[in-house]
This record gives C-alpha cells, sequence and structure tokens, in this order.
C-alpha cells in the first residue's frame, strides 16, 4: 500500500503567498488605487489558500504571484462569507 503524505494547501508549491494585510495597509492600498473595499474582487473564506488564517470578512488579502514578464504580480482580495 503506498503512504499518503499530508501537504498544508497554504505551504504548496503551486498556491502562491498569501498575506492577510493590517489595518494600516489596507489603508494604504485603498487610497493608492483610490477606491473602497467593495471595488476588490471578492476571496471566500473557506478557500483553502487562507483558510488557516482566520480570515475575517472584510479583510484585505495580498497575493503575489510569479511573472514571467513582471517577475512578480501583486494583486488584492477582499474576504467575504462562503
Amino acid at each position: 500500500m503506498a503512504k499518503t503524505t499530508t501537504v498544508k494547501t497554504i505551504n504548496h508549491v503551486l498556491v502562491p503567498k498569501h498575506t492577510m494585510l493590517s489595518d494600516k495597509e489596507k489603508e494604504t492600498v485603498l487610497k493608492q488605487h483610490e477606491i473602497v473595499v467593495g471595488q476588490l474582487p471578492k476571496i471566500l473564506t473557506s478557500d483553502p489558500a487562507i483558510a488557516e488564517m482566520n480570515p475575517k470578512i472584510g479583510d484585505i488579502v495580498k497575493i503575489e504571484r510569479p511573472s514571467y514578464t513582471m517577475g512578480k504580480t501583486v494583486v488584492y482580495r477582499v474576504v467575504v462569507n462562503g
């Protein structure tokens, strides 16, 4: 019988880096992009990539993905119920 290994989703090589922003960072990002929280794309509280971070509705998650053309792409998502 094959041995199975459990890997936490957040530590998987194919999952981009997810970071919860502090209230100050959240304010800075919103001001920098001249938007309000409701204008951000959404991410569910149940998303496996952030579930272990104990997200609260309204938190903002910074997602950093590798990019061949830019080196790194940064996107932001607001946490919603789900």
